[in-house]
């Protein structure tokens, strides 16, 4: 992973009338890294990625996409990026490789290297037994891929993925886990948001996570669960509430156990990215 930014966005707003989506946000993401953007319904998220896509002009701040002002560069800016968005953009009534060669003619590739791309990216995403096969017949998993092929068809340099594993089942969103790495060990950088916690943390080498349109917290997942504790203690009383407690060492957290008052349960487990969440926030992912 570099450290060179390949994304900046600084003191950026984006206002819909009286609502402030996104509320003086800075965000910088590595080159080469996977970054996670996490957060609860309406935190600004989907807004955040739609404006860093220039999808959406920012009410005020600035953003910087691979070294592109996207306010007076950002053509040069839309070609750095590949975009998967939550609802797929491909054409069910054409084949797979239909979709893929028209989202090529769509980025001004020429035939021959649309052929090579597609060639290549249908092997890395183990899509070349089904190119003949229509879209409309496809599994939900099977179309993410298409789509993800689509997206990197012109090979940019950075790849947003708005919540690219929702709906999915276990083995597919497993599937698509190992694809989203392939492509980032193959250099690319992955922008991902996403509702999954154990997601986050098992793909992603840095996690922004978003409330009220602002960036609470921003690190690694193992530096943002040191923030709180290693390791949470979990009481749930005789009536079904629960509490929380956090400790940095396991055997803290029994010791706190052994002075737990009865009546319900008692479990320790380690931490996760929605404990950092709701111990800064007060409410869940």
């Amino acid at each position: 992973m570099d450290n060179e930014h390949i994304i900046q966005a600084e003191n950026l707003v984006k206002r819909f009338g009286k609502l402030t989506a996104v509320d003086g946000l800075d965000i910088t993401v590595n080159k080469g890294e996977i970054y996670g953007f996490l957060g609860p319904n309406g935190a600004g998220k989907t807004t955040t990625i739609r404006l860093l896509t220039t999808m959406e002009k920012p009410t005020s701040g600035s953003i910087v996409i691979d070294g592109h002002d996207t306010r007076t560069q950002f053509l040069k800016a839309r070609r750095c990026i590949g975009v998967i968005q939550q609802q797929n953009s491909l054409d069910k009534d054409l084949t797979v490789r239909e979709n893929i060669f028209h989202h090529g003619m769509m980025q001004n590739l020429s035939i021959r290297k649309s052929k090579d791309r597609m060639e290549y990216l249908a092997d890395l995403m183990e899509l070349s037994g089904r190119m003949g096969d229509k879209v409309s017949k496809l599994s939900g998993g099977w179309k993410k891929r298409v789509s993800i092929v689509c997206s990197l068809i012109h090979n940019p340099n950075i790849l947003f993925m708005d919540e690219p594993t929702t709906g999915l089942d276990t083995q597919s969103r497993n599937m698509l886990w190992k694809m989203i790495r392939n492509i980032n060990n193959q250099g690319t950088t992955i922008f991902l948001t996403t509702h999954y916690i154990y997601e986050a943390e098992s793909l992603c080498d840095r996690v922004g996570i978003i409330n009220k349109g602002r960036l609470i917290v921003e690190g690694t997942p193992a530096e943002l669960k040191e923030m709180v504790g290693k390791f949470t203690l979990v009481i749930v009383d005789e009536n079904g509430n629960e509490h929380t407690e956090y400790f940095q060492d396991m055997q803290s957290a029994k010791k706190a156990s052994l002075n737990a008052s009865a009546g319900g349960s008692i479990s320790i487990r380690p931490t996760n990215l929605e404990d950092v969440f709701l111990e800064l926030t007060g409410g869940k992912l």
